[in-house]
């Protein structure tokens, strides 16, 4: 099937490839008024008055933003139970250690999980995978890290895989072996490494791993043993300095990283260092408004030539939202983007963290996920909050939503 696009302001976010930095970060390509063919889910041309093949579906954008899906590179999205109760223990003053003592932390999500079946799992992962489409996100990546236990931990990536087969959009899981730990860090870090890894290897050779360095979480040297193994067959990754600084962002440049995120608490120095490595930043700031008001520097990071990403951090404590439009609201708000560079963050350099090539533009021969805006101004995409501004999502070259009727289309 073909779809054509009439009288789009097209984003494509056309030009170099790989990551974009620099001045390379704020250029969207913009094609005021263009026209965009697609087929066999690609895209095969961009450009003005474009003719389709006979039968092809005919949408008239009417001035509105064309252009390519979100990928949040970031998320927990697989997870059992809730956490509601800790919620409302936080906003009464409770402490962290108080709420550990009534049940809450992440052990109440471990807990949720290991009693939950896989289907159970996947179920709610798919719920939680139609909102996130809603809103235009068509490539979403997806950690374990709840699990605790080999058992359990493959249980997740098992749910996370199956859910994604279910789905119009693209999944990619991560195993995040270093989140929490039971017991001595160091005989549990000891287990992930001979038990957990061997095992998860095994059945997802060259899954990304990941690892969560923070107090109360593990420390740089149990980041780094983990690292150091795992990277001899996968790629990796490292969440440091969301509450304070952990001082693990020069072994995660040493280590090749594909990207540090977080980064709320994280120096100028280490900043600089980051910016100026081939490793990407990932900012959270969803996770920064819910839980403190504690946002990284993404302005000072890209003026130093950083390269940054925006993700979600979708997951059911410190982050409890799947929208990338707010994302990228909060993150021109509070970060300081330009609604350019956020766009480009959420897309092309959100692409380049999962190592995906084939998305993030819109090009002939990329994939044709795209959205279609009720907006004829990308940048009220960040002036608005709240509400959802995609009109039409495409996955593969199919409309996977379309949420306004009143977007004409038509048969040739």
């Amino acid at each position: 099937m073909s779809l054509l696009f009439r009288n789009a302001r097209v984003l494509t976010l056309s030009g170099e490839r790989g990551p974009r930095r620099g001045k390379a970060l704020g250029e969207l390509g913009v094609l005021p008024q263009a026209d965009v063919l697609v087929s066999d889910g690609r895209v095969v041309s961009v450009g003005p008055k474009l003719e389709g093949p006979e039968g092809a579906e005919v949408i008239d954008a009417q001035g509105r933003v064309l252009m390519p899906g979100f990928i949040d590179c970031h998320t927990h999205a697989c997870w059992a139970g809730d956490r509601f109760d800790e919620w409302a223990l936080s906003l009464g003053g409770a402490s962290p250690q108080e709420i550990l003592k009534a049940g809450g932390g992440m052990h109440a999500t471990v807990k949720a999980v290991r009693e939950a079946t896989k289907k159970q799992l996947a179920a709610g992962l798919r719920s939680r995978l139609g909102l996130m489409l809603r809103e235009g996100t068509t490539t979403v990546e997806i950690k374990s890290g709840y699990g605790l236990s080999t058992e359990a931990e493959l249980k997740m990536l098992r749910a996370i895989v199956r859910a994604g087969a279910e789905w119009a959009g693209t999944i990619v899981p991560t195993a995040l072996l270093g989140n929490a730990f039971e017991g001595d860090l160091d005989d549990y870090a000891r287990m992930v490494v001979k038990e957990m890894l061997p095992e998860v290897s095994r059945e997802f050779p060259g899954i990304t791993v990941d690892v969560n360095c923070e107090d109360g979480a593990w420390s740089v040297e149990a980041c780094v043993k983990l690292l150091e193994k795992a990277r001899k067959h996968h790629p990796v990754r490292v969440h440091a300095d969301r509450i304070g600084p952990t001082g693990m962002v020069p072994d995660a440049i040493r280590l090749h990283a594909l990207s540090v995120d977080h980064l709320e608490s994280s120096s100028k120095a280490d900043l600089v260092a980051l910016a100026q490595s081939p490793t990407i930043g990932v900012m959270l700031p969803c996770g920064g408004l819910h839980a403190g008001g504690r946002f990284a520097r993404a302005g000072f990071f890209v003026d130093q030539g950083g390269i940054v990403a925006l993700a979600t951090d979708c997951n059911p404590a410190t982050a409890p939202g799947h929208s990338m439009p707010a994302a990228i609201s909060l993150a021109v708000r509070f970060c300081g983007l330009s609604t350019a560079e956020a766009i480009a963050a959420a897309t092309v350099n959100a692409a380049a963290v999962l190592g995906l090539k084939d998305r993030g533009t819109i090009e002939p021969g990329q994939r044709a996920d795209l959205i279609l805006l009720r907006h004829k101004d990308e940048r009220l995409l960040a002036h608005e909050f709240g509400g959802n501004p995609v009109e039409l999502v495409v996955c593969a070259g199919k409309v996977a939503v379309r949420a306004a009727p009143e977007v004409a289309h038509a048969e040739d």
